[in-house]
């Protein structure tokens, strides 16, 4: 027990000590002794006596103080004022003190009865804080796996969880009578909940992770898409370099072995990083778990809505936007090497099956809303840039082993669309090009423009350049090296197609084999088999040597598309139905103009007057004859000078042949009865006008064969001896060309010009005679 302070026997001493304490808290400690005294010795009075003693005292001095400075004394009473006030109020705290001090001590017996009974609280005290700290390690275990949890250390978490149950909680539960049995079984029941925390909190972190994924799936394929595109440019260059090299497309293994020094991670570059550590941590916790299924088939799930996401209602391919092919195609890439780069990186998470399951799903829904898109596709060029996209992305996915036997498909089904596209466009362009032509030889100004049009024509001049003189003027219309530059572009236009990728040149060989043969055929060689009807003959000519010269080009064209055609493409020679087709329609513009020729010949002799029993002998050829042989001459030296030479001769001869049966139908007509000596000799004239002027012809000796029957005939009636006619032998050598009908016809319709009789001589001894021939 401590020991009891002695009593204060004099306050007098006590007070200035009280008073003049340098701190708050040393005054409390000179003043509690003092009160407790006076409060057990019941000499409170005196202790008041001897503060109110205190404080006159002090009074006085500032009495004395201030009489000697006033100044200071009234500043000092001023202070003192507020002095006085808190010794007032510290009265009567003093005063609440000591009752509360006197109510104390009245419990302090009370409470000194307590303190007996606390060695025994102490002990269970001890015995509690012993039983919390061992509560408090399992708490701050609990709380520790809750704070990994929070710091994102998932596995972290769970190991604690696990060294949680296995070093405290399961030793606490196997001790029935354990103090924190209780607390142990309610954590273990916890524990579950917990651990399915941490898998909640990991899935949450992994859909993140696939979200920020699926965003980034359409820059992750446009990066691939350019890193393709740089491996394109780069296999160009080795095959400008070495054309062997042009055997091996790319993704081959040779063009793998050749790139190997261009590395390049498209999942991990200066552009782009794609972290899977949110999926390898998942995949560890639910396989700490032993949720390893559940979660392969929750991510198999969540991939598939993605990929559902990822492909829109409708795509627009003439658009460059977020809704273009191109983008679709860059989504579905990213998408597409996100899943295989897993299944590389996690295999038993991703089977090859369910990835290229996904893959088939994306490509038919990407050829399904492009084959949509096409029908609003009208040009060429976008097919081809449209076939320019598909062909990135399928080389970009041939390189990570996805198989492309789909889009190969689709690229036929588009190769047709183009296919379709082109022929309808260049149909429309031929056709324009023969509706629109002069149908006259083409002028050649300069040696440049002459240079242009045989370097886009099949056409070989048998003079030199630099021979000829200009102005100069070309055989064919300027229709045929206008198609010769269309059928050039046309060509190139098909080939533009096999470039990049695209294993079907056979289909590119034959369709353009088969398309170039329909628009030869159709639109060129129809269309000027259909202006054969006109009527000036100039045109018909023209035709004719337009025919002739598309003939020598579908020549070339054949041993040009033999040389094009790819290895894959049957062998052997290769025909085009349109050289047929203009070398069988040149016969018809022959015909044609053998039509209008012998027609023009047919007006001229029609406008012969011959009056065959005219009393004089005429002494000048007959205008028809001059106007027939002008005719002739003009034409051979204009309209058919740009013929070849023997298709001309053919004309010659075919109408010469023609006119030379149009005369001798004159004096056969049944109109013309009577024929004298005066009316042969004119006919005789124009005969013999007609035969010089064939004399003076190139190859005149061989034309003149055509008017051997028309001559023979007339000397036959200009002979005094007509029974020659009718002996054989005479006949086959002086008239073995006159017709054995027309012979003795004419022979009837001669009448003697001094013989008037003979007009009415009876006929009976000619048809004898005649008869008697045959």
């Amino acid at each position: 027990m401590p020991r009891r302070q002695a009593p204060l026997d004099d306050y007098a001493s006590a007070v200035p000590q009280i008073i003049l304490s340098s701190s708050d808290a040393e005054f409390l400690d000179h003043l509690m002794p003092v009160l407790k005294d006076a409060a057990n010795s019941k000499r409170t009075p005196a202790l008041m006596q001897c503060l109110t003693r205190y404080s006159e005292d002090r009074e006085a001095d500032i009495e004395r103080i201030g009489l000697t400075k006033h100044e200071e004394f009234l500043d000092s009473v001023s202070r003192l004022q507020h002095v006085r006030e808190g010794t007032v109020n510290l009265t009567a705290e003093i005063l609440k003190l000591n009752q509360s001090i006197q109510a104390s001590t009245e419990k302090l017996a009370e409470q000194k009865g307590a303190l007996v009974n606390t060695k025994a609280i102490r002990q269970n005290i001890a015995d509690a804080t012993d039983a919390l700290k061992d509560s408090l390690q399992v708490l701050h275990a609990v709380n520790h796996a809750h704070d990994l949890v929070r710091r994102k250390k998932y596995y972290s978490a769970l190991k604690s969880l696990d060294d949680l149950q296995n070093e405290h909680l399961v030793p606490i539960l196997q001790n029935r009578y354990a103090t924190q049995h209780r607390l142990a079984d309610v954590i273990q029941k916890s524990i579950p909940g917990s651990q399915k925390a941490i898998s909640e909190a990991v899935m949450t972190d992994l859909n993140t992770w696939l979200f920020r994924i699926r965003e980034t799936s359409q820059f992750l394929g446009e990066v691939a898409f350019y890193h393709t595109e740089l491996r394109r440019s780069r296999q160009r260059k080795r095959v400008e370099d070495d054309q062997f090299l042009s055997n091996f497309k790319l993704n081959s293994s040779i063009e793998l072995v050749c790139d190997e020094s261009e590395e390049f991670d498209v999942m991990d570059n200066e552009e782009l990083q794609v972290d899977f550590t949110p999926l390898f941590e998942a995949l560890h916790i639910h396989d700490a778990l032993g949720q390893t299924d559940r979660f392969r088939s929750e991510y198999a799930a969540t991939r598939r809505q993605q990929k559902d996401l990822l492909l829109p209602n409708s795509v627009e391919l003439l658009a460059d936007d977020e809704s273009s092919l191109s983008s679709l195609l860059e989504g579905i890439a990213g998408f597409a090497i996100i899943e295989k780069a897993t299944m590389r990186r996690l295999p038993h998470l991703r089977s090859p099956a369910d990835v290229e399951e996904l893959w088939e799903s994306m490509c038919s829904a990407a050829i399904n809303l492009t084959s949509r898109a096409l029908s609003d596709v009208g040009n060429a060029e976008i097919l081809l840039k449209i076939k320019g996209f598909i062909a990135l992305f399928i080389q970009t996915m041939e390189g990570w082993g996805y198989s492309i036997a789909t889009l190969d498909s689709f690229l036929l089904a588009l190769f047709d669309k183009y296919a379709e596209l082109l022929k309808r466009r260049f149909s429309e362009d031929f056709q324009e090009i023969v509706s629109t032509d002069d149908y006259m030889p083409m002028a050649i100004n300069s040696v440049e423009e002459y240079e242009k049009v045989i370097n886009v024509s099949w056409f070989a001049q048998d003079q030199p350049t630099e021979e000829l003189t200009f102005p100069c003027v070309l055989p064919f219309s300027q229709m045929y090296p206008l198609c010769c530059i269309d059928i050039r572009n046309f060509l190139n236009q098909f080939y533009f197609f096999s470039d990049d990728h695209f294993q079907h040149s056979d289909v590119i060989d034959e369709t353009l084999r088969k398309s170039l043969d329909e628009l030869l055929t159709e639109k060129v060689c129809q269309s000027l088999v259909e202006r054969l009807s006109s009527q000036y003959l100039g045109q018909i000519v023209q035709i004719l040597i337009n025919l002739e010269h598309f003939e020598i080009a579908c020549q070339e064209l054949e041993q040009l598309l033999i040389r094009a055609r790819s290895s894959t493409s049957a062998g052997g020679p290769l025909k085009l139905n349109a050289t047929e087709e203009f070398r069988n329609n040149k016969k018809t513009a022959e015909k044609r103009i053998f039509e209008l020729v012998n027609s023009k010949i047919d007006d001229l002799v029609d406008t012969a007057e011959y009056d065959w029993l005219t009393p004089t002998v005429p002494t000048e050829p007959s205008n028809y004859m001059q106007t027939l042989t002008r005719y002739l001459s003009n034409i051979m030296n204009s309209t058919l000078l740009g013929l070849p030479r023997e298709i001309k001769e053919l004309i010659y001869f075919d109408a010469l042949s023609h006119a030379a049966n149009k005369i001798l139908a004159l004096p056969l007509s049944q109109e013309v009865k009577h024929i004298n000596a005066n009316g042969v000799s004119a006919l005789a004239q124009d005969v013999e006008y007609l035969t010089e002027f064939v004399a003076s012809l190139e190859n005149g000796q061989m034309l003149r064969e055509n008017l051997d029957e028309l001559q023979q005939t007339v000397n036959l009636m200009q002979s005094d001896n007509h029974d020659e006619f009718f002996d054989i032998s005479i006949r086959n050598k002086k008239y073995g060309r006159v017709d054995a009908l027309n012979g003795p016809l004419l022979l009837e319709k001669l009448t003697p010009v001094t013989h008037a009789t003979a007009r009415n001589a009876p006929l009976s001894n000619l048809s004898s005679r005649f008869a008697m021939m045959k």
